[in-house]
């Protein structure tokens, strides 16, 4: 099992671990901030530096087995030995940028009144599939209403039901495509109050004022079931 700092703290960049595996290609560390590919959010890079200098680049992250991390290095590199010190460090730039992507898709969540069929963000844009007519979806008004979400500047806390409390509220599960993991006893929620509330394991910001103003950059039918709204930061 890999402790997983960034679910308690989604702003921590970096943590000292122990290596507990290595393979080529995989790192396993007993505790790490990198957050793994998951809800349609990208696994973190950085880096895992050595005693002594020696630096491993981690190109991606992923989930392994139960609850470990894997971290995606060069099959080329060389490996540190099972017991060696190193310090994990996040490319930050990148996290925060898809911290305010994911955390502005929960807001889109509260604005488009409609069962989410999929979604996935990237460094530059993000996007939510919508089982809904495209009639009902104008870009103006989407961006109007998501805007002024963000800019309420609301509290954004995370939290925790129980399976029971999920199974008696079905409707707390925005994506049709991905279904929280039961079975631990608990299932991690996050909460814009007044605004949005479901499960989530991934990370985000503290505010929404965080995130920044958005546009609408495109709608576009992807299917029968899924009209897919596409959001990027306006600054970009």
């Amino acid at each position: 099992m890999t402790e997983l700092v960034f679910r308690d703290d989604a702003y921590a960049k970096a943590c000292e671990a122990v290596v507990v595996a290595a393979a080529p290609g995989r790192i396993v560390l007993d505790r790490s901030v990198f957050y793994p590919t998951g809800g349609g959010q990208p696994g973190d890079t950085g880096s895992l530096l050595q005693a002594g200098g020696t630096q491993i680049a981690v190109l991606g992250t992923v989930k392994g087995e139960g609850e470990t991390i894997v971290h995606l290095v060069d099959e080329a590199a060389a490996l540190p030995a099972v017991g060696t010190h190193v310090t994990a460090r996040i490319d930050w730039d990148r996290r925060y940028r898809l911290m305010r992507f994911h955390t502005a898709l929960h807001l889109l969540c509260a604005v488009v009144a409609a069962p989410v069929t999929g979604g996935k963000m990237s460094e530059d844009k993000a996007h939510l599939d919508f089982d809904v007519e495209m009639d009902k979806l104008v870009a103006e008004e989407i961006e109007a209403r998501l805007n002024t979400l963000i800019a309420a500047d609301t509290e954004v806390s995370c939290g925790a039901i129980t399976d029971a409390e999920l199974d008696a509220n079905p409707g707390l599960i925005k994506t049709m495509s991905v279904q929280p993991p039961r079975g631990q006893g608990s299932v991690r929620t996050i909460e814009i109050p007044g605004v949005d509330l479901q499960p989530c394991g991934g990370t985000h910001v503290r505010r929404t004022g965080e995130i920044g103003a958005m546009v609408v950059a495109r709608i576009r039918s992807e299917g029968k079931r899924n009209k897919r709204v596409t959001i990027a930061f306006a600054d970009a």
